[in-house]
């Protein structure tokens, strides 16, 4: 017999919403007003946008959005998903007004006399929204919200279809209806990346409550290096502007990199346990992916993908399908928190930082899931470089499984075979100690 449906949580809803929207028009229009009592506020505008023609009609589009906006709540089935869908809202809220008051921008050309049925649209939104209030675009944020949250809600291709265009239709609406410049739009994207990335709707940790500091000095040394790549992106952008601007991408990428040593871990990728990111993950570390793989590449284009240690276990980099194929299709372990592994059946990641000790935990963890690979056939254990965090996990599961009990054997069974690796002190230090409790703490 089938348990009823628990009720939808509307009053929980009805509160949220409560809190939502005057909180919206009022931080919003404080935004507004503080910018307008600035001497001087400054435009970011490319010469093309001049050309962009003024669609009267796509101000229905524009304004669809408040209804998506106030019915999303109502649509969440337990209490978990709305709190983590309004925490997605508030959140990108709050960044963008921070954003007008540190930064404001203004909108740097007029818009057109409207007239009959979008007047009354334009009319009402110039009530409360001046021309300033630009980047990052609050609308395109919400608006990359509110798509991930329907298209849970939509199963129907056709209808799915319906909410992709609408939902382009909206982000599009903004230049138009002559709301916003070209800027506004990709970091009103990365605006709401970050809030879907912080709040995932699945039934796991929040990163911001996830947040623990780095007790390991080796992350935040790198933690450091890759904050400071960001900060000479961002430089670098504004310094050369127009297309340089875009080196904001890798510069905000960078800086996220940065907080997953400082403290959200490797967690922080979002990586689940068939080793596949989330959406938002994979676009918000797309710069960063794309430098890792083609260091991966650059020191292990001249090495076979994989050796076999023992019968049946074999030590490698992060495969593609083809190696994975030509290997026979081995079950796969990847311990790679940055880089995805293909999509195949039997796949299992424990992700872990590049460069860093994961906590012992984490270790014998992954030595647990190996062992349980290992009894369903032939394994590929890997990371980016097979180098390291998948040759000491290897190890690790050769004195808790194997016939190596000894550390210095199992290493040497491992060094045979992949020469390459690259053991530190402190690796030896916990895999000496995983098992007893004594390991250095991460």
């Amino acid at each position: 017999m089938t348990r009823p449906a628990p009720p939808r949580p509307w009053k929980r809803a009805a509160a949220w919403l409560a809190l939502l929207g005057p909180l919206f028009y009022l931080s919003y229009g404080l935004a507004n007003w503080w910018a307008g009592t600035r001497a001087q506020v400054p435009s970011v505008v490319f010469e093309w946008e001049r050309g962009m023609p003024f669609w009267a009609w796509t101000i229905f589009p524009y304004w669809s959005i408040n209804a998506f906006y106030a019915l999303s709540l109502f649509l969440g089935r337990t209490k978990h998903l709305v709190d983590r869908h309004a925490a997605r809202l508030l959140t990108a809220q709050a960044l963008a007004v921070t954003c007008f008051v540190l930064w404001p921008l203004a909108f740097s050309f007029g818009q057109p006399a409207v007239s009959g049925a979008p007047a009354f649209l334009f009319e009402a939104l110039r009530g409360f929204d001046r021309p300033f209030n630009q980047a990052p675009s609050l609308h395109i944020a919400l608006a990359v919200i509110l798509w991930d949250w329907y298209r849970r809600l939509i199963t129907a291709r056709w209808a799915r279809a319906v909410l992709h265009l609408w939902a382009l239709a909206i982000c599009g609406s903004v230049l138009t209806t002559w709301q916003h410049h070209f800027i506004d739009i990709p970091t009103g994207a990365l605006l709401g990346l970050v809030c879907v990335w912080l709040w995932p709707l699945e039934r796991r940790v929040a990163l911001p409550r996830a947040w623990r500091l780095a007790r390991d000095p080796q992350r935040w040394k790198l933690a450091a290096a890759y904050a400071l790549g960001a900060v000479a992106c961002l430089a670098l952008g504004l310094y050369g502007g127009g297309a340089a601007l875009w080196l904001g991408w890798p510069a905000a990428s960078l800086m996220l990199v940065a907080l997953n040593y400082a403290g959200f871990g490797a967690r922080g990728f979002a990586m689940d346990a068939r080793g596949r990111m989330h959406w938002s993950a994979r676009w918000l570390f797309a710069p960063y992916r794309l430098g890792a793989a083609v260091n991966a590449w650059a020191w292990t284009r001249r090495l076979p993908p994989s050796a076999e240690v023992v019968p049946g276990v074999r030590l490698g980099r992060l495969p593609s399908r083809a190696e994975w194929e030509a290997a026979g299709r081995p079950r796969l372990l990847s311990l790679c928190a940055e880089l995805q592994l293909p999509p195949v059946p039997h796949a299992r990641c424990v992700p872990m930082l590049d460069l860093a000790m994961p906590s012992p935990a984490q270790l014998r963890r992954a030595v647990a899931v190996l062992e349980g690979q290992r009894r369903g056939g032939p394994v590929w254990v890997c990371c980016a470089l097979g180098f390291s965090r998948s040759a000491a996990t290897l190890v690790g599961w050769l004195r808790r499984h194997g016939t190596t009990a000894d550390l210095a054997g199992a290493e040497a069974a491992v060094r045979q075979v992949r020469p390459q690796i690259v053991l530190r002190p402190a690796w030896r230090d916990m895999l000496g100690s995983a098992w007893t409790g004594k390991g250095p703490a991460s």
